[in-house]
């Protein structure tokens, strides 16, 4: 497995590839990334400790573990990312490959902290849900498209499926407001006459 480095940056307005089913509700942060992990000092390493224990338990047989290709989707229950407001749990989805979740329901630090890192967290019904997963678990191969600016997820143009993205989030997404670290850098020039402008920054004896 490879991780990706390829990381989310600027407009987003689709994710496509392969997807992972989740199954299971309320599954919390400390089972997305283990509290021992959380003493690095970056985030680069995490990726390959995404559900650490729940995989080792496993032995092989846990979903992240059941797919050759780093998938892109991730569908997900109900209550996705509740428990602690680590920021690490994110990262460490971003860092495996993981571009977009859905599921039923999101805990909403956990949401937010998805938003200002670039994936789109998008909502559905149970049965949705359900019938995605199902679809998932039957075919692993199988490529798939989620359209953030339609709310439709599509696979193989012969399943088509409405989503929802809370409408601030969405418009986020598709206008690149998310990366802060990008509208500084774009805005460098103005960012710096405006500190020259500034007397108690300037002209110090």
């Amino acid at each position: 497995m490879m991780l990706s480095s390829n990381y989310p940056k600027g407009r987003i307005s689709e994710v496509k590839g392969q997807s992972i089913a989740l199954n299971g509700d309320d599954i919390d942060t400390d089972r997305l990334i283990p509290a021992r992990f959380l003493k690095c000092v970056s985030f680069e390493n995490l990726g390959e400790q995404a559900f650490a224990d729940d995989r080792l338990e496993l032995n092989g047989s846990h979903p992240f573990d059941q797919i050759d290709n780093n998938a892109q989707l991730l569908i997900v229950g109900k209550n996705f990312g509740c428990g602690s407001s680590r920021e690490h749990a994110p990262q460490a989805l971003m860092r495996w490959g993981i571009r977009a979740i859905i599921g039923e329901s999101f805990a909403e630090i956990f949401y937010g902290n998805c938003l200002a890192i670039g994936i789109p967290c998008a909502t559905s019904e149970s049965s949705t849900v359900n019938e995605i997963q199902n679809i998932i678990q039957e075919d692993q191969a199988r490529e798939w498209l989620l359209d953030i600016r339609t709310q439709v997820l599509r696979s193989n143009e012969d399943h088509i499926w409405n989503i929802n993205i809370e409408p601030g989030a969405r418009e986020m997404f598709l206008t690149g407001q998310w990366d802060a670290t990008k509208q500084l850098l774009e805005r460098d020039e103005k960012i710096k006459k405006i500190l020259e402008s500034i007397p108690y920054l300037n002209n110090f004896k």
